[in-house]
């Protein structure tokens, strides 16, 4: 049997591109908890937020947010309210460049554990707390954007979830190209799933952004793309006072993917067949892709996509790859 240690020695090693905002001076807010600001202009509208490190290792969204708040005297909402914050802030402090995916979280995922049984349970853990510290503004916001990044260099996508106003909202952003259609992992839920987030009775709407690798200087610019696109989507900017942060260019024609299945590993001895990035498409339904012990791990059906494969953290319970197949709006 394999350690995730030794699992992790045989993966490749990204290059950190990037510098990590120190994001200290943002924990005393306006807002009553820590490391969230709100800019509110005055005229009546939705209250839209971005939240940035649900995971501590995922800095591209960090970065986003630091330069969004260190524009925050001239960033002035057209409409409503406009809130920046960070999330998994203990797991950020102990970023550590020598294992980089260890500062994922410190005690358990932090967007696994956004239901009611888990923030209204006996539960303890430091993700948990600062869940329910942030609950309270989650709880207000009518538009979320929560900006993620990936282990592996791999396309950015849209994690619309399963609902239709989830996918018409990723095609209001209109961008990352790629739009995941899926309704989360069995371990726990998302955030972008919470409460009325999940609700299709609700006008409340989320959104999740994976931006790319994480270290990546181009994840950086996609998080800064995304995030202003979503502002104008949701009616609080103007696309003139936030073109020039954009990405240059017209953004490639989106498709939208439907995950029908998600994988899920018992064990540390899982292994992929090939070394998948995301967004391949297999081409015959039963090609072997992975193999866990003497479990097989077989495309459903044709023309399968591979969505977000990683064994960074690889163990039982853990998700390592998701299948889905291209559909038509």
């Amino acid at each position: 049997m394999k350690t995730l240690e030794q699992v992790r020695a045989q993966l490749k090693h990204y290059p950190l591109e990037v510098e990590f905002p120190d994001i200290a001076k943002w924990q005393h807010g306006n807002t009553g908890v820590d490391f969230v600001h709100s800019i509110d202009s005055g005229v009546a509208g939705p209250h839209v937020m971005i939240l940035a490190l649900m995971h501590g290792n995922e800095v591209s969204g960090a970065i986003t947010v630091d330069r969004l708040l260190q524009m925050r005297d001239t960033l002035r909402p057209l409409q409503g309210r406009v809130s920046l914050g960070f999330a998994n802030v203990e797991a950020y402090r102990r970023f550590d460049a020598r294992d980089p995916d260890a500062t994922r979280y410190v005690d358990e995922d932090m967007n696994r554990v956004w239901s009611s049984v888990r923030l209204d349970g006996p539960e303890d853990s430091i993700e948990l707390r600062r869940a329910r510290q942030l609950r309270p503004i989650i709880d207000s916001v009518d538009y979320m954007l929560d900006l993620h990044s990936m282990h592996e260099e791999a396309p950015p996508l849209i994690v619309s979830g399963p609902l239709d106003k989830g996918i018409q909202f990723s095609a209001d952003v209109g961008a990352p190209a790629h739009v995941i259609i899926d309704a989360g992992h069995p371990n726990g839920k998302r955030m972008r799933d919470y409460a009325d987030f999940g609700d299709p009775a609700s006008t409340r709407n989320a959104l999740l952004i994976e931006t790319g690798q994480h270290f990546s200087a181009r994840s950086k610019d996609v998080a800064m793309d995304s995030a202003c696109r979503f502002l104008i989507a949701t009616g609080v900017m103007r696309a003139s006072d936030l073109s020039t942060f954009m990405l240059a260019g017209e953004p490639s024609p989106q498709r939208f993917y439907r995950v029908t299945e998600s994988v899920v590993a018992t064990s540390y001895d899982f292994e992929f067949c090939d070394d998948y990035h995301g967004m391949e498409v297999i081409p015959k339904a039963g090609t072997v892709i992975a193999r866990e012990g003497a479990r097989e791990v077989l495309t459903p059906y044709d023309n399968c996509v591979i969505v977000m494969p990683s064994l960074r953290q690889l163990g039982p319970g853990v998700t390592v790859v998701r299948l889905g197949h291209i559909v038509t709006r």
